[in-house]
């Protein structure tokens, strides 16, 4: 048998980190309608909007070597122009065609008519068919969740974060707290020292009240009772139950900035942060806008924002149902928002809406709701993407009554803010 061996010369990809294109891709794969804030298509996840998301990041991202750009697609000054045009839309191709075998994006079945129909008319004409969309992929959300977890934790700086302390002591494996006698159903986690001195004392005593004169024997055996045991305390830990509540109001990509999107991504980094250092506690996601309805978490990267009103109480009420359904120590509720209410859902299921400064019945009604949580023992900490009068005024209206948190933010700190809440369940308050 002849063995034929030929010079290995790589792929053309093999200096690509697709990690680090898929995190660059982030603002494309989260998008929240920010590029086309008038409409409901899908125009910001086509194949065109994708291959000039990666031709950007290829040029201006620096995920690849600038020597190895070269080297793919020649010296423009001296090579062919459309040689390289072509080069480089191959190139572009096997980018998109890795993506989806590594099961970032699910593209459309016949890539090959999709490229042959670009090639013949140079893009998307007036004529063309409808544009070809891709989509994300929960490995992708995943990805872009611990890469946003990253990021949010690399810049508070380096901390060994535990599970959620409070001011009880419990009896545990750390110990923190001073012993305390054994009662029913507390860990065993005996103090040796403690326990033996009750032993020694009770003997003492016993041995007194018998006979003061007689004296213990210079040897003799320790004999340890139910009631001498002493147990040490650790920090109790409690689980906590979190409904994110996120605007999805028309407001949150209006006024030239796309509010959403960060807040998609400070939830997937909350999601991926109480999966790793929080296991045991739940987060729900709830949107609001005319009404308000639960979403899976996988789904919130595919959300986008609608000419909604924005309808606070409707999610605070259906927020607060859902944690009545959790057995947890804490519950709260962490709301963001870019705008005071405007609408409001009436006992017969029409919308009343009122955009105009702050309806005095729309505000009583959300007040009610915002007592009724707290009256339930859940905390609402607001993060404010905007600082109207109007909203700063109903903001810590609502912080009052449920003596919760306010937080003035921007989209670009939106994720330092929400994290170092959840992280910090002492006694800091911060306005």
């Amino acid at each position: 048998m002849k063995y034929r061996y030929t010079k290995f010369t790589g792929s053309e990809l093999d200096d690509l980190d697709l990690e680090d294109l898929v995190s660059k891709l982030s603002d494309l794969l989260l998008s929240s309608g920010f590029g086309n804030p008038h409409g409901m298509d899908d125009e910001e996840r086509t194949m065109q909007a994708l291959h000039d998301a990666i031709l950007d990041a290829l040029f201006n991202g620096g995920v690849l070597p600038e020597d190895t750009i070269e080297r793919l697609l020649g010296d423009p000054a001296d090579g062919d122009q459309e040689d390289a045009r072509s080069k480089l839309e191959e190139l572009i191709q096997l980018i998109i065609e890795r993506m989806a075998d590594q099961g970032y994006i699910t593209t459309p079945p016949d890539l090959n008519a999709e490229r042959e129909r670009r090639r013949g008319d140079g893009g998307f004409g007036r004529d063309a068919p409808a544009q070809v969309t891709f989509e994300v992929t929960d490995k992708a959300l995943d990805f872009l969740g611990y890469r946003a977890l990253r990021d949010l934790l690399g810049s508070l700086g380096k901390s060994s974060y535990g599970r959620h302390d409070t001011r009880e002591q419990a009896t545990g494996v750390e110990t923190t707290g001073a012993p305390k006698p054994y009662e029913f159903g507390d860990t065993l986690n005996l103090d040796p020292a403690s326990t033996l001195l009750n032993a020694v004392q009770r003997e003492a005593r016993e041995r007194a009240a018998l006979d003061p004169a007689l004296q213990p024997p210079a040897s003799r055996k320790i004999h340890v009772r139910h009631d001498d045991l002493m147990v040490v305390q650790g920090e109790y830990q409690s689980s906590c139950a979190t409904v994110l509540m996120l605007d999805c109001s028309h407001s949150m990509i209006l006024y030239g900035e796309d509010r959403f999107t960060p807040a998609k991504r400070v939830a997937l980094a909350l999601a991926q942060l109480i999966k790793a250092q929080y296991p045991g506690d739940a987060l729900k996601v709830v949107l609001f806008h005319d009404s308000a309805e639960e979403i899976p978490l996988a789904e919130l990267g595919r959300v986008r924002v609608g000419p909604y009103y924005t309808n606070t109480r409707e999610g605070l009420r259906l927020s607060r149902r859902i944690l009545d359904r959790q057995r947890k120590d804490m519950r709260q509720i962490i709301m963001i928002t870019d705008g005071k209410p405007s609408a409001l859902t009436q006992p017969d299921g029409r919308i009343y809406k009122n955009a105009f400064g702050l309806d005095p019945f729309i505000v009583a009604e959300t007040c009610a709701e915002v007592a009724a949580c707290r009256k339930s023992g859940i905390m609402i900490n607001t993060f404010m993407l905007a600082r109207d009068y109007d909203l700063v005024s109903f903001v810590r209206r609502v912080a009052d009554i449920c003596k919760g948190k306010a937080y003035f933010t921007t989209p670009y700190t939106l994720g330092q803010y929400v994290l170092m809440d959840y992280m910090d369940k002492k006694t800091k308050t911060i306005h």
